[in-house]
């Protein structure tokens, strides 16, 4: 059999860009793989409103449905963006509502509800940028949705933004601590949610359920010396959500020193001074004792009670300790990690109550059962 010259040559020349094509596909497989930078953070989101939607059913007053959307400045990679993910805070946390390939999108809602939302960049290779910061819009009318949401019926009113924060709030808490003013709500909060920044998004960190004058939040397990950006969101029953605070920044604090005690044979003789402070308002009052020890060995342990002359006060919160009331004492016990109070060293605790008659002032206060020198 003859084979002619063109048709080798035609041969040749296929089977030399075939090899050069499967060359190329582990080359960019290498490549890609070999990206480890993450794209920049999208930056500017602003309210997007879609363009108005056609006359039509549907379309006049009064509408249930509406359109949630975002711009934002274009992310840059060493490689190339090639998509954008946004996502909707839900009672549940941040879940990812759509995806898009250029900088602006949104989602179906109820018209005239707001949401809470951010956008992150991806490449090829599966980087995540930091989040944008948190923007809230109302939904709007518009294109026409994908989705067809249905209102809760009943109460569908937020409660009204966070604010009032003061950080730190418990001095010798080794980590985050910071506090609050109470939100407001048509029906009543019934718990808050905080969110810390993280890498790639924002993490609830936790949520306080035990609702006072002044809210708090503590966060452990953290690097020292590092800040940290949280933002905290409230919640009534129906699962309306607030708008999430101001962003507020929090270093991760040491606390007080911890030290070890040494075993001794005998129970050593407990020696203290108790301060004891207050903020007073119509029935109500926050109240901060502390509590120093004046001996000559750390306190491994501890029970303070303060005791009023009569038992018209009623505890209602508590903090950096474990807090109970019998009549007119009020009991409160160390948390594992302000367990020791070393010799000259000192413990501050803290509780909301409320009260009738004149403002109750501590008759004594005592540690383990021994009184406290007062002043």
């Amino acid at each position: 059999m003859r084979i002619g010259v063109s048709s080798l040559r035609r041969s040749v020349l296929t089977a030399a860009l075939l090899v050069s094509g499967l060359a190329i596909v582990p080359a960019a497989l290498a490549a890609q793989a070999a990206d480890t930078s993450p794209p920049t953070r999208p930056t500017n989101p602003i309210p997007c409103p879609p363009p108005a939607p056609p006359p039509g059913p549907g379309s006049g007053p009064g509408p249930t449905l509406g359109y949630a959307s975002i711009c934002w400045t274009a992310s840059t990679d060493d490689v190339g963006v090639t998509g954008y993910d946004i996502y909707r805070l839900e009672p549940g946390g941040f879940a990812k509502a759509t995806s898009t390939t250029g900088t602006m999108g949104g989602f179906s809602g109820v018209y005239g509800r707001r949401y809470t939302m951010y956008v992150v960049a991806r490449d090829a290779a599966g980087n995540t940028s930091p989040p944008s910061s948190l923007i809230t819009v109302t939904a709007s009318t518009g294109v026409v949705p994908t989705a067809s949401p249905t209102p809760t019926p009943g109460d569908v009113s937020p409660p009204s933004q966070p604010a009032g924060f003061r950080e730190p709030c418990l001095a010798d808490f080794p980590g985050v601590s910071f506090c609050w003013q109470p939100s407001t709500d048509d029906v009543g909060v019934t718990a808050y949610d905080v969110y810390r920044e993280t890498a790639t998004g924002w993490l609830r960190a936790g949520t306080v359920t035990i609702l006072g004058a002044l809210v708090h939040f503590t966060e452990s397990g953290l690097v020292t010396g590092n800040r940290y950006t949280y933002v905290v969101v409230a919640r009534d029953a129906a699962g309306n959500l607030s708008t999430p605070s101001a962003p507020l920044g929090a270093p991760a604090r040491e606390g007080l020193p911890r030290p070890t005690q040494s075993a001794t044979p005998t129970a050593p003789a407990i020696s203290c001074h108790a301060t004891y402070s207050t903020t007073v308002w119509h029935n109500g009052l926050t109240a901060t004792v502390t509590i120093r020890n004046t001996g000559t060995v750390p306190l491994d342990g501890w029970t303070v009670v303060i005791e009023y002359a009569s038992s018209g006060i009623r505890l209602t919160q508590g903090w950096s300790a474990t807090f109970t009331q019998s009549g007119s004492q009020i009991r409160a016990t160390n948390t594992p990690w302000n367990r020791i109070i070393p010799p000259g060293g000192s413990i501050q605790i803290g509780y909301a109550a409320s009260y009738t008659g004149t403002p109750p002032v501590p008759v004594r206060i005592s540690v383990n059962g021994v009184p406290c020198t007062m002043g």
